[in-house]
C-alpha cells in the first residue's frame, strides 16, 4: 500500500486528479470506478480543468459508480446520478451510454442488483476511486459486511445517515437504504485510489494503515489488494507515526 501525504484538501485533489489523468493519457479507453460524497469533488474539478485544457478526454472512457441511494429518483438533487452529472459528467465529453450507476428506481431491487452485478462481472475496472467512512465503510459496505459480498441493498447505519444528513434538509429525508458494489466487486479493480481528508477521518486512516484486516472495519480489506494508493492530507494523517 502506497501512502502519499499532502498538506491540504486542494493538494490532495490535485495529486489524485493527476493519477487519474495519467491513466487516461496512457489508456484513453480506461474503465474507472467512481465515488461520490465530499471527498472526490475537488478531484473531479481538477479533471474538468484538465479536460478543458485539452489534456485528457473522456470520450472512450467507461465509468461504474460504487453506489446509489434507494428511494430517491434519479432527478432528485441528492441522488448520486445527479451528483455525478453535476460534478463531472455534464462538464466533459463522456458518452451517456458509457456511464453506469446502480439503478434503484423500481420495486424489484434484487433484480436491479443482479443486473448491475452482471455488468460489473463483464467490466474490467482499471482504477477504483474510494473515500472512507468514519466507521471504515467503503462504498456503502458497513462494518461486518462479508469480504465475499457482491452488489446488494444495504440498510444504512444511523452513523452513516447522520454523516450524510448535511446534504439534506433533515435526517428524515436521508434514505435508509442504498444499493452498493460489494467488497468483492471493489477488490476486483486493477488499481485502487483512496482519498481521505479532514480531522474526522483520523481514526479511520490510522486503522486502515495499521495493517490489521477485519470485517468489522471494511476498508481494512484493501491491505489484501496488490495495488492501492492512499492519499491523506495533514488533518487526516495526524494520528500516523512518521
Amino acid at each position: 500500500m502506497k501512502v502519499i501525504k499532502v498538506k491540504n484538501y486542494d493538494e490532495l485533489s490535485k495529486v489524485a486528479a493527476d493519477i487519474i489523468a495519467d491513466l487516461l493519457k496512457e489508456n484513453p479507453k480506461a474503465t474507472l470506478g467512481l465515488a461520490t460524497g465530499s471527498s472526490p469533488i475537488g478531484l473531479y474539478q481538477n479533471l474538468i480543468k484538465k479536460y478543458e485544457k485539452g489534456e485528457i478526454s473522456f470520450k472512450d472512457v467507461k465509468t461504474y459508480n460504487l453506489d446509489e441511494y434507494c428511494e430517491l429518483p434519479k432527478s432528485h438533487p441528492e441522488s448520486y446520478y445527479s451528483f455525478m452529472h453535476r460534478n463531472l459528467f455534464s462538464h466533459v465529453d463522456i458518452k451517456e451510454e458509457n456511464v453506469h450507476i446502480p439503478c434503484s428506481e423500481g420495486s424489484d431491487l434484487e433484480k436491479l442488483c443482479k443486473e448491475y452485478n452482471d455488468l460489473l462481472h463483464k467490466a474490467s475496472i482499471d482504477l477504483q476511486l474510494l473515500g472512507i467512512g468514519a466507521n471504515g465503510h467503503i462504498g456503502f459496505n458497513e462494518p461486518n459486511t462479508s469480504f465475499e459480498q457482491e452488489t446488494f441493498v444495504v440498510k444504512l447505519t444511523e452513523k452513516t445517515r447522520k454523516d450524510n444528513q448535511r446534504f439534506f434538509n433533515s435526517l428524515d429525508e436521508v434514505p435508509t437504504h442504498a444499493m452498493t458494489m460489494g467488497i468483492k466487486n471493489i477488490m476486483q479493480a486493477k488499481k485502487i485510489l483512496l482519498v481521505a481528508s479532514g480531522a474526522n477521518k483520523q481514526d479511520a486512516v490510522k486503522k486502515l494503515l495499521s495493517g490489521e484486516v477485519t470485517e468489522s472495519f471494511p476498508a481494512s480489506v484493501l491491505n489484501n489488494h496488490p495495488d492501492v494508493t492512499v492519499i491523506v492530507d495533514e488533518e487526516a494523517a495526524k494520528l500516523l507515526n512518521d
